[in-house]
């Protein structure tokens, strides 16, 4: 397989993973906006043909450097990235419990958007 190339899609609200012109796996977030801005990321999804290639760990890792790059945390109820970030603490700061309960609001006042 071609490399894989990660593309954010925020108006969808999928962080992408593209390989040979195809979407290959993606991370569905959102952008919480209160009490703080922070990226949620929902849900982690790989096509079954492309397991086991470390596309999710990829989606993951570059989920966090996007918040990075854009001076926000990361807020996940992802179990996948929430696991991810459990083994790589030093890319995956520890989320602000404050933020993780106002996401979870968010997606209880949300219903059918994930």
């Amino acid at each position: 397989m071609s490399e894989i190339q990660i593309r954010d899609d925020r108006e969808a609200g999928r962080l992408e993973a593209v390989g040979e012109g195809e979407v290959v796996g993606h991370i569905e977030y959102f952008v919480l906006e209160s009490p703080a801005r922070a990226l949620v990321p929902v849900h982690t999804i790989v096509e079954p043909a492309h397991e086991g290639k470390g596309i999710a760990g990829s989606l993951a890792r570059e989920l966090y450097a996007l918040a990075e790059r854009e001076g926000v945390p990361v807020a996940p109820l992802c179990p996948y990235v929430v696991k991810w970030a459990e083994r790589h603490p030093d890319e995956a700061p520890e989320a602000d419990p404050e933020l993780l309960r106002a996401a979870k609001e968010w997606l209880v006042a949300h219903p059918g958007r994930f």
